[in-house]
Order: C-alpha cells, then sequence, then structure tokens
C-alpha cells in the first residue's frame, strides 16, 4: 500500500470507541512476538489513550479505504506515555526551548502493519512539533515499535521495565533532533 492512498485526519472524541479497538488489536496482536500473555496485559493497564492529546488538538488518525489504520499523536506536555488510566501522569506544559515534546500512543491496526502508517504519523507528529518551536522529540518505545523508531532516526535514550500494570513490560525511551525547516 502506498502512503499516497492514506488520509489523515484529527482525532474527535466521536472516536474513542474505535480507536480503542485498535489499539487493543494493536497491543494483542503486534506485542505477541516480544512479550508473554502476563506482559501484554500488563501492557493494557499502562498503555492507552490519552483524552488530554484529543483535547489539545495533536492526535491523528489515519486511514486508507474508509478503514482506520492507526492513529498516534504529540504532546507539549510532560506526560511521556501512558492513557487516562496510567498512574504517574503531568499535564504541565513543556518550554520548547529546552525541552523536547513527546510522540504518544502510536498504534496501528494489525492488518495495515509494515504498511507506511507509523511513518505517516511520526512525520505528522514531528511536523507539528517543529511549527510550534520544539527542536527535539521523545518516545517510549514498545520492542515492537523500536524498528520503526530506529529507521526514523531515533536513538535509544535508556531502557525500563514499567511494572504498574502488574507484570514488568520492557520498554525503550528514544529520542530524536528535528531538523530545521527552510524556509
Amino acid at each position: 500500500m502506498a502512503t499516497a492512498s492514506l488520509t489523515h485526519r484529527l482525532a474527535t472524541l466521536a472516536d474513542l470507541g474505535v480507536l480503542r479497538i485498535l489499539m487493543d488489536a494493536s497491543i494483542f496482536e503486534l506485542q505477541r512476538p516480544f512479550l508473554d500473555p502476563k506482559q501484554i496485559e500488563s501492557s493494557r493497564t499502562i498503555m492507552g489513550l490519552d483524552i488530554q492529546l484529543f483535547e489539545d488538538g495533536t492526535y491523528f488518525i489515519v486511514e486508507s479505504g474508509g478503514q482506520v489504520a492507526g492513529c498516534g499523536g504529540w504532546s507539549r506536555r510532560a506526560t511521556l506515555y501512558g492513557g487516562d488510566q496510567a498512574p504517574g501522569r503531568n499535564g504541565a506544559y513543556l518550554d520548547p526551548k529546552q525541552d523536547p515534546a513527546k510522540v504518544r500512543a502510536m498504534y496501528t491496526h494489525p492488518a495495515y502493519a509494515r504498511k507506511g502508517i507509523g511513518r505517516l504519523i511520526l512525520s505528522l507528529c514531528e511536523s507539528a512539533a517543529r511549527d510550534e518551536g520544539f527542536s527535539k522529540v521523545e518516545l517510549m518505545a514498545t520492542k515492537s515499535g523500536e524498528p520503526l523508531y530506529l529507521a526514523c532516526g531515533y536513538k535509544p535514550i535508556e531502557q525500563i521495565l514499567d511494572d504498574r500494570g502488574g507484570v514488568p513490560v520492557p520498554l525503550i525511551r528514544m529520542s530524536k533532533q528535528l531538523p530545521f525547516r527552510s524556509e
């Protein structure tokens, strides 16, 4: 599938139902080669939708032929990852002159994996963050997402085990310097 056949738009609260289904399928199917069943269940606690991204107008949906193929966004707030239900959230605004923007909640429907969805979402997020003055972005990658982020120029900063869902889940914090946009 060529990227040209993909369309994108900002997510609205009316999209919540379909996005929850997409995220559940993505976590269950795309994490299976990397995580055991208990880690996948734990992932559901620490990952998910963050309504703040919808309210901030920074969460994208990518569609192919009218079907939701993926979603993801970025944030000008301090929380690095996790859905509404995840503990340890921080809604403080970041300073674009010194803080990196956060790429958040990237999910691809398993039927559309490795077809350009993630790259398109990253491009949208990076462009929007750069437009707001950010020169760097960071994200928390799952093991299944790490190859995409490496291919898109992200560098690992640290590996962690997040056990807030009851079982430790391996994650990788990664960052990328955004290229200057020529006017």
